[in-house]
């Protein structure tokens, strides 16, 4: 009897570590299921979160400004071509534009025409290049090798709006200063450019937004002699 009883507690004992063990292993894999449910929450909540966030990693170029005088170093604001900047802004950027496209001296004529280009449509820069490649007998690298120079002065802008609203156009009058090269009397011309004009996104170059930031682009550019009013009164005067 003593025998059979003892192994009746030992049978119970067993069934009792054995059911002890089934519910840890249990509990064990509950525990595993939990942490991998919350590990997929977490990653699937991190991946989320990148695309959402993507946009605010986008890499923006920018541009250094350091006064030549000053030293002083600050950054270009970028401009995003929308909404137009004002009338005052637009007419610096005609007088610059045409002052740096107008001109010409041998010691800045490379730096004036990659400046000038910065400024213009694809269009209008084909044209450009035409205008000023070397087997083209008009251009000023052929017209001014014996070291003669031009200057221009912006004497008015006036802008002009559409029938539709649409205020791109603008007629800027000039004067050209031709100074020959062998120090000769100077001569002053009197010219009027018709130019169309409208702002883009800023080009992602930053040496092109060095000289552009705010995306002026010059559409069309129309430019011819303009008699001065002195001019006009001597014709008169000899006509009659």
């Amino acid at each position: 009897m003593t025998d059979a009883s003892a192994l009746k507690d030992y049978f119970s004992e067993a069934q009792s570590w054995d059911a002890d063990r089934t519910a840890g292993l249990r509990r064990s894999a509950d525990v595993a299921w939990r942490v991998a449910a919350a590990g997929w929450v977490c990653a699937v909540a991190g991946a989320v979160g990148i695309v959402v966030l993507t946009p605010l990693k986008e890499v923006e170029p920018f541009v250094v400004r350091v006064d030549n005088t000053t030293g002083i170093v600050d950054v270009v604001p970028a401009y995003t071509g929308s909404p137009a900047p004002d009338e005052s802004v637009s007419r610096y950027f005609l007088t610059h534009f045409l002052s740096t496209c107008e001109r010409f001296n041998f010691a800045t004529a490379e730096s004036d025409y990659e400046e000038c280009g910065a400024f213009q449509t694809a269009r209008r820069n084909q044209d450009w290049y035409a205008e000023w490649t070397a087997t083209n007998p008009a251009s000023p690298l052929n017209v001014h090798k014996d070291g003669s120079t031009v200057g221009v002065q912006v004497t008015a802008v006036s802008f002009f709006t559409r029938a539709t609203g649409l205020a791109d156009l603008a007629q800027v009058r000039y004067l050209k200063v031709l100074r020959s090269g062998d120090g000769g009397a100077e001569r002053t011309t009197h010219w009027v450019a018709t130019i169309q004009f409208a702002y883009a996104s800023p080009a992602k170059d930053p040496k092109v937004r060095r000289w552009n930031p705010l995306g002026f682009k010059v559409v069309d550019f129309r430019t011819e002699p303009e008699l001065s009013l002195e001019s006009a009164e001597k014709e008169a005067h000899h006509g009659s």
